[in-house]
């Protein structure tokens, strides 16, 4: 179910329907990114003016410079997640309009959150992903344990808002998050896979686009084996 989610979401990233969202989503994501890099650059520029390592050994000013630029890029990379949320909730409705019209035609259509709506619970989420990688951003230099917890943390918040921004449009929240406990391992199964495109450049800023499209597809097949119990009465998941 995973395998042809993905394939179907890799096919729909890059078709004609999709496409015009597509430049949006990347130019959206490379503006953040790049307005994220010129604020921490001018932090970093500051800091720099104003302590200078030494003023007898120039060259120790050189190494921090370049030192202080890959500490920018690996910043960005944890940044990164909390980027593609806020693109995503910007985006979600038109992108899964157009994935439920071409891949589901025969089934109901879900109904768009307002902007407004959509982009509080994107704020509100994107803020949680950014304390949470900041905290995974402090223990970057343990071994195995770093990159471990970057991992393990955004496989868990990706796989919780892409999965519940798309179930929404076809339940409340609350079932929506019920739906994605209840089938927990293959909506986190979902969520390793955008957390290992965080770590590939390029392929990283597919991310919000890619992440819609797949978690359409893992919604609608798995709605196929979910019954809710009747408004009133506790929920119950059961196959048929």
């Amino acid at each position: 179910m995973l395998v042809e989610s993905a394939a179907a979401a890799v096919r729909q990233t890059f078709s004609p329907p999709l496409r015009a969202i597509l430049w949006k989503s990347l130019g959206l994501t490379l503006g953040l990114l790049i307005l994220v890099w010129l604020g921490l650059t001018r932090l970093v520029q500051a800091f720099q003016a104003s302590h200078h390592i030494s003023s007898q050994y120039p060259i120790l000013d050189t190494l921090a410079y370049y030192f202080a630029g890959f500490g920018l890029f690996v910043a960005l990379a944890y940044l990164m997640p909390a980027i593609s949320i806020l693109v995503a909730g910007f985006f979600l409705d038109d992108a899964a309009e157009i994935v439920e019209r071409t891949d589901f035609p025969g089934d109901p259509p879900g109904r768009a959150m307002p902007l407004g709506t959509a982009m509080l619970y994107a704020v509100r989420f994107a803020g949680v992903t950014l304390l949470v990688n900041l905290a995974a951003l402090v223990i970057f230099f343990v071994p195995v344990i770093g990159i471990v917890a970057f991992f393990a943390a955004n496989a868990y918040l990706l796989a919780r808002e892409y999965f519940e921004m798309a179930a929404a449009r076809f339940r409340p929240l609350p079932e929506a998050a019920a739906m994605r406990r209840a089938f927990s391992v293959r909506t986190l199964g979902a969520g390793c896979l955008l957390s290992a495109m965080m770590v590939v450049p390029i392929v990283n800023l597919l991310t919000p686009l890619f992440g819609i499209a797949l978690m359409v597809h893992l919604h609608k097949r798995l709605s196929r084996n979910l019954r809710l119990a009747a408004p009133g009465t506790p929920e119950r998941v059961m196959r048929p």
